[in-house]
């Protein structure tokens, strides 16, 4: 059988043909049991500010645990006091390289950009559930990274802080586009966007970007382990299924969503999976699925 393995920073295991050859210094990723994978942000002594390196390894970790068979659930947390401070300013790599012409800085601020943009997509495109436990600050691209996520729980002490437009500017990476479709109140988001004012947890729960509040770091992220448990002992076909459809119909009409489930069922509904799950609940029993 293959050994649970540990991705530490600045160390090197060939995890699975997914993951082999990935060098991680900003990420850890331990294998769990039961396909259950835990990605943690690994910068604790910079409060998990987020520098050049780590955009690319994070579109690395989750495009390679989206083509893992074994994978079927992903707990994102982060070491320290701090889930994450932002963007790391003292990396001179976030900023994008200079050019005399306006527009041609203009151009290379679109390439750069896409490269931060794309490592949080890959969190969401990634068919494989994940549940992130924040605590203590989450600030900036911190609240971008987990708008990506599917479920958000956080530790009693959590704050969330839209910061950019208290540093000029409007925020880029993902939470203007994301947020309004998870809370669904404009109002909330234009307050805290348009403020840069500080979002306590409790506050965050009563409209909607969490779906629970823990009373610490480490309950947050055993209950995002039991979340993730749950869902990694389901059919791995019914849950990607699932979640591709969410993200379908989240960016589409109720009719082309409609649509969409039916082609969808039509070709994924001839898994095993579906007789498996149907026999064990006649017999009272939990099913075991084989991996994607």
């Amino acid at each position: 059988p293959k050994p649970s393995v540990i991705l530490l920073p600045k160390c090197h295991w060939w995890l699975s043909s997914a993951m082999a050859g990935l060098e991680l210094q900003t990420l850890a990723v331990t294998v769990g049991e039961h396909g259950v994978y835990h990605v943690e942000l690994a910068r604790p002594e910079m409060r998990n500010a987020m520098n050049w390196r780590f955009w690319s390894e994070l579109r690395q970790v989750f495009d390679a645990l989206a083509q893992d068979a074994e994978c079927r659930a992903i707990v994102l947390s982060a070491r320290g006091k701090s889930f994450s401070a932002g963007l790391d300013l003292t990396d001179a790599g976030n900023m994008p390289p200079p050019a005399e012409d306006p527009a041609r800085q203009g151009l290379r601020f679109i390439k750069h950009l896409t490269v931060m943009q794309d490592g949080v997509t890959a969190v969401e495109n990634c068919l494989k559930p994940t549940i992130v436990a924040v605590q203590g600050a989450c600030v900036g691209a911190g609240v971008d990274l987990i708008t990506a996520c599917d479920v958000r729980l956080c530790s009693a002490d959590a704050f969330f802080c839209i910061k950019e437009a208290a540093v000029g500017l409007a925020a880029d990476v993902g939470t203007l586009a994301r947020l309004p479709k998870i809370v669904g109140n404009d109002s909330i988001v234009r307050e805290l966007a348009l403020t840069a004012r500080d979002c306590p947890a409790d506050e965050a729960k009563s409209f909607g970007l969490v779906s629970r509040v823990l009373p610490s770091q480490e309950e947050a992220i055993r209950a995002a382990k039991a979340i993730a448990q749950q869902i990694a002992e389901l059919s791995p076909v019914a849950i990607v299924g699932t979640k591709k459809n969410l993200n379908f119909a989240r960016d589409h009409t109720v009719a082309e969503s409609l649509d969409y489930v039916k082609t969808w069922n039509a070709c994924m509904l001839q898994t095993q999976d579906f007789q498996k799950a149907i026999a064990a609940s006649l017999k009272k029993a939990k099913p075991a699925f084989s991996k994607l």
